[in-house]
């Protein structure tokens, strides 16, 4: 039986701002929570929470260490999982890094971060993708607005919004290198795009996306009502923010690298289905179909730091 298409997009002639029908903090008794009532309300609220220093200095110099080794190995460079910039050979993303990287494993499933988003979707999780995003010095370029969700839910069929992404920042996030900006709040509004999605879009999107990017007009909408706020924070942090919260970052002229761990969380019960666009889904690389493993819950004993 189809599933319904609470939010359609790239179906109609005009874009449209849709308010959102799911709730943002699926769980409501405090009383256990990995974090304090205030936090995760302001997470509900904004639509994100930044953790200061989440990981050690140790951690992040051991995942530098791996990005590093990474990033000269010729044969990860030339698969399809490595992105790079449109008009240049810079790497932008390597992607499926928690099936691949034993280390990147690890770190998908660090009760640090699995605990705070068991709690936010009150469900079982699975990583629907990972991926390293770079942004090195110089000729970093921009990820540009968007919500996330908005594409998971159109080319990868993601039904419901009851996911989030963790940012963990391996370098300094200033606003000057490409630190992310939000707007707080824009999470209970999707906007709706127009532009029909192309057969194999993820082949060009993945540099520079054009269709599923929000017209100037939402963005302006979006900016008055709820404002613009910088994610700058110290290397070992950690963002955690909703999937559909409107969010990019600027292009990076500095000589400070920006680089992140990406990992989406989604709710066992809001697997994938069938694209809502009327294509074939994309790679298992870019969205978990096939290879769905909910994450297991550490024990105490477990529950070292990954450095």
């Amino acid at each position: 039986m189809p599933v319904q298409d609470l939010y359609p997009s790239r179906s109609r002639t005009r874009p449209a701002i849709l308010e959102r029908q799911d709730p943002v903090l699926y769980n409501q008794d405090f009383s256990s929570a990995p974090l304090s009532e205030r936090q995760l309300r302001q997470y509900e609220q904004d639509g994100y929470l930044l953790l200061p220093e989440l990981f050690s200095r140790a951690e992040v110099s051991r995942f530098l260490a791996e990005l590093d080794r990474m990033q000269h190995n010729p044969s990860l460079l030339a698969s399809d999982h490595a992105i790079t910039e449109p008009d240049n050979q810079a790497l932008r993303s390597v992607f499926h890094i928690h099936q691949e990287n034993p280390l990147f494993r690890k770190v998908a499933a660090d009760a640090r971060i699995t605990d705070i988003v068991r709690f936010i979707l009150n469900d079982d999780l699975y990583i629907h993708q990972s991926r390293l995003n770079f942004k090195p010095g110089f000729n970093g370029r921009e990820f540009y607005w968007h919500s996330d969700f908005e594409t998971w839910h159109v080319e990868d069929g993601m039904p419901r919004m009851r996911a989030l992404s963790a940012s963990i920042l391996l370098t300094d996030n200033t606003d000057f290198n490409g630190s992310l900006m939000v707007m707080p709040g824009s999470h209970r509004d999707y906007v709706s795009c127009v532009g029909e999605t192309p057969d194999n879009y993820y082949e060009n999107s993945l540099r520079q996306q054009t269709v599923g990017t929000p017209d100037n007009a939402s963005l302006a909408t979006l900016h008055q009502r709820y404002g613009l706020k910088s994610t700058a924070a110290p290397a070992g942090s950690v963002l955690l923010f909703d999937c559909n919260l409107m969010h990019g970052s600027n292009g990076n002229i500095t000589p400070m690298p920006r680089s992140n761990l990406f990992f989406v969380y989604n709710a066992l019960s809001n697997r994938c289905v069938a694209p809502f666009c009327n294509h074939s889904p994309r790679p298992e690389f870019l969205a978990s179909r096939e290879q769905v493993e909910p994450l297991p819950l550490q024990s105490l004993s477990d529950r070292r730091r990954v450095g």
